[in-house]
């Protein structure tokens, strides 16, 4: 009699507990629930003649003009640094940019992006030494031409001028602007529910050097985030894919981004190439600073 009072008690005891935390698991998916919408609808709120915008995880690496989407006077400081393998020397990169929106749905950029390179001992008679160099003047714009609500989708078009400069030693020697990179674009986003999102970002890009050839390429950008609730903090994996002379290069991208505040966030990215003849693994840092506006 005592077993079954006791294995009677035991089991009550046991479908009070999971009854329980079934209740607590139910509470904690409403509580992320209700923060997803919060969040959403407090960056989608339109608010007198502003236009509707859909929330959307942006890529760290490649990443765009403006906010897709973005209303009149959103604006963002970015500065980037970050280190390639480049088998026989390693490539530092960096970067700072301004980006702003003019108008609802139009916005514009301007960066500066340089190069240093530190070598490993002899460097192969196949490799060129590379020299140090501000490597040019970026000057993009990008227009959100869609944005449906209802299929939380944005399409934009976009175009990114790049007036290329001298390498450092060669200042004051050579003519300082020495050519163009011409790269206009297209950009298709969407939200899957409240948390997915996905995004490709193409289009060609001409080189055109003074001095030298005119060489064109194909870029194809994919990135897949999980925003987490009730943040603009993500994970994901950028997928960056260039098509040149019938070659097909590929380099994935695993990164994240964390809001240490309300305006300010770190993003950080790693680089993993598929094919490895001419680079290895890579790492990139992504500062975000949004001004009130």
């Amino acid at each position: 009699m005592k077993k079954i009072y006791f294995l009677v008690t035991f089991l009550v005891c046991m479908g009070q507990y999971s009854f329980s935390q079934e209740i607590k698991i139910d509470s904690i998916k409403y509580g992320k629930s209700i923060l997803d919408s919060i969040f959403i609808a407090e960056t989608e709120e339109v608010k007198g003649s502003e236009k509707p915008k859909v929330l959307h995880a942006e890529p760290l690496y490649i990443d765009l003009i403006r906010d897709l989407g973005a209303r009149k006077g959103e604006k963002e400081w970015n500065i980037g640094m970050g280190m390639t393998d480049k088998r026989g020397f390693d490539e530092y990169e960096a970067l700072i940019e301004y980006e702003w929106a003019v108008i609802d749905r139009l916005g514009l950029e301007i960066e500066l992006p340089a190069t240093f390179f530190s070598y490993q001992g002899q460097l192969p008679s196949n490799i060129e030494k590379p020299s140090n160099r501000l490597e040019s003047l970026k000057l993009a714009t990008q227009w959100s031409f869609l944005v449906s609500e209802k299929a939380k989708t944005t399409l934009a078009l976009g175009y990114l001028h790049e007036f290329k400069l001298a390498d450092l030693n060669q200042w004051g020697q050579k003519n300082l602007y020495k050519g163009n990179i011409f790269n206009p674009f297209f950009v298709a986003a969407k939200r899957w529910g409240r948390n997915f999102h996905t995004l490709v970002y193409t289009g060609p890009k001409i080189t055109q050097i003074f001095e030298g050839s005119t060489s064109a390429k194909f870029d194809i950008n994919t990135s897949f985030h999980y925003m987490l609730s009730g943040t603009r903090n993500f994970a994901g994996v950028e997928i960056n894919q260039e098509i040149q002379n019938g070659q097909l290069t590929t380099v994935l991208r695993p990164q994240m981004r964390i809001g240490f505040a309300e305006n300010f966030l770190i993003g950080i990215v790693s680089g993993i190439p598929i094919n490895r003849e001419s680079q290895g693994l890579s790492a990139f840092m992504r500062i975000i600073y949004e001004p009130d506006h």
